[in-house]
């Protein structure tokens, strides 16, 4: 017979909690294989932030923000990203399940942040996804132009813009060229999102070969630019002068303000570093090997961006990179005796920002999951099909929103609106930290955050400050989201959370509840059900 479930005051109701030992439990019980290692993990983080972010957004932030000085934008948006990576260690190593931060905000600051944390992952993945196929059409568009392919030009960006070379519209019979749809980012999400609905299987393997397709083409190209710039240097330094240009007198337009707006817009590159913190269940040793994958993936990655972008803005004019596909633009100036190597390495960006999509795709779909069986988002987006056993409806229903997002939307606007939501999404695992820190301050953890709590507040105000460095519509468009959000979850979620109702639900889907934050009946008695 079903037990009705407590009452509660509001603030109790919201910050509704799963039990921090249950999660632990769910940990140790937990029938995943541990196959995973330290340098598996720094691969896993590095196949997730390599993609749109240095392929793409490196070349919007340079021409409209920060000129050759979008290396700085990359120190800066560096250090951000490891305030927020020491305290996803901790916390990584505290609460080692799938589930990332939407799991780590349910069982610390309570249901209510974790609701706000699932829309700001929405941002996080599902236009993230958007972003890499805009990214993978532009290099797309390049190669098979390079082969005499040419998709007609009005189905190659987003609805209502002009196109552009050099930031000066292009011209026919006088009238500039208006874009009418992204057709290959909409393709290219829409096969991804079939793959994804009959089954992918993910591997360690698979994903290190990716990785490794990634990387050298990042080295090979850090090297043949290297090479041709050292071997020209004259005819390049041009390009880097001035180093930052003189700002225009708008906001975030050049000089050190629009070093810092380019911060926040190259801050999507590092997306995806978080990912390691989700195979908490499979790494061998997740308390010393998580903190090193985490860190290790951003360090190597910084290291990688900032090269890149000095060759970038060194072989090409800053002025001429606010295109989707800036290495394509770069390779393809080093001349036509490198006409072979430009080929190479757009089919390298091709495939790795394919692997990008699809691993965006398949973590938006699993929050979703997991999301729905929490009760917070409708059953529909757990049903599993009975062939396939993937969650169809849930991917079906993904897979159309960032494809029509790819398809209609600038990758500004998309960028910035993903940059937004995942600073906003870091700042709060930087509040988790100390919250968790404050609760729960005897808990086993294999990693502190050093210089606590000096480091994870300074990762809450820096990660707010470059949020507030976007343009207006961004953050408009942000706010409405968040308002939106919220008055879904006390329209519908609070009201069908399946923890509210007294059932036990764990993390992964496992049953074994602790007393600490159970449901409890009018007597006290925590409520338990199998």
């Amino acid at each position: 017979m079903a037990t009705a479930a407590p009452r509660r005051s509001f603030l109790g109701r919201i910050g509704l909690r799963k039990s921090v030992a249950q999660i632990q439990e769910e940990t140790r019980t937990s029938e995943l294989k541990r196959t995973l290692g330290p340098w598996n993990l720094v691969f896993l983080g590095i196949g997730c932030i390599i993609g749109a972010g240095i392929f793409v957004r490196t070349g919007n932030a340079a021409a409209l923000h920060a000129g050759p000085a979008v290396l700085i934008s990359y120190v800066i948006a560096g250090l951000v990203c490891a305030f927020a990576g020491l305290c996803y260690a901790e916390l990584a190593s505290t609460l080692p399940v799938s589930g990332s931060a939407y799991t780590y905000s349910y069982a610390t600051i309570g249901e209510f942040a974790a609701w706000v944390m699932g829309a700001l992952l929405l941002l996080e993945y599902g236009l993230a996804a958007s972003v890499v196929a805009v990214g993978w059409s532009g290099y797309m568009v390049s190669l098979l132009g390079d082969f005499g392919l040419h998709i007609p030009a009005a189905l190659t960006g987003p609805t209502g813009h002009h196109l552009q070379k050099d930031g000066v519209d292009v011209l026919v019979n006088g009238a500039p060229v208006t874009y009418l749809f992204n057709l290959p980012a909409f393709l290219v999400c829409a096969a991804l999102g079939i793959l994804l609905v009959v089954g992918v299987s993910e591997s360690a393997k698979f994903n290190n070969a990716i990785v490794a397709i990634k990387v050298t083409v990042l080295t090979a190209f850090i090297l043949v630019g290297g090479f041709i710039i050292l071997k020209n240097l004259p005819t390049y330094i041009p390009n880097w002068e001035p180093f930052i240009p003189a700002p225009t007198g708008e906001k975030g337009e050049f000089g050190w303000s629009g070093i810092l707006r380019a911060a926040s817009i190259v801050f999507f590159a590092y997306i995806g570093f978080e990912a390691v913190s989700t195979a908490g269940q499979e790494a061998k040793d997740p308390a010393k090997d998580m903190p090193f994958g985490i860190i290790g993936s951003l360090v190597a990655c910084t290291i990688i961006y900032i090269l890149v972008s000095i060759v970038l803005t060194m072989v090409v004019n800053y002025k001429s990179l606010n295109v989707p596909d800036p290495v394509a633009v770069a390779v393809d100036a080093f001349g036509p005796q490198w006409a072979w190597f430009a080929k190479t390495i757009k089919v390298g960006a091709i495939v790795g920002l394919t692997s990008v999509i699809l691993v965006l795709m398949y973590g938006q779909t699993r929050i979703f999951y997991t999301m729905a069986r929490d009760g917070l988002l409708p059953k529909v987006f757990s049903r599993v099909h009975p062939t396939f056993r993937t969650p169809w409806i849930n991917t079906m229903v993904v897979a159309l929103a960032v494809a029509s997002a790819a398809g209609f939307f600038d990758i500004n606007f998309l960028g910035d609106a993903t940059s937004v939501g995942t600073l906003a999404a870091f700042g709060i695992v930087c509040l988790t930290v100390i919250w968790l820190r404050r609760t729960h301050p005897d808990i086993k953890r294999g990693y502190r955050v050093p210089l606590y709590p000096v480091l994870p507040a300074l990762g809450i105000l820096s990660c707010f400050a470059l949020i507030f460095t976007v343009e207006n519509r961004v953050l408009v468009f942000f706010g409405w989201y968040i308002v939106a959000a919220i008055i879904l979850y006390f329209v519908y979620g609070m009201h069908n959370s399946e923890l509210a109702k007294g059932h036990a639900v764990a993390a992964d889907g496992q049953l074994p509840v602790y007393p600490e934050d159970a449901p409890r009946d009018d007597s006290g008695k925590p409520i338990i059900r199998p």
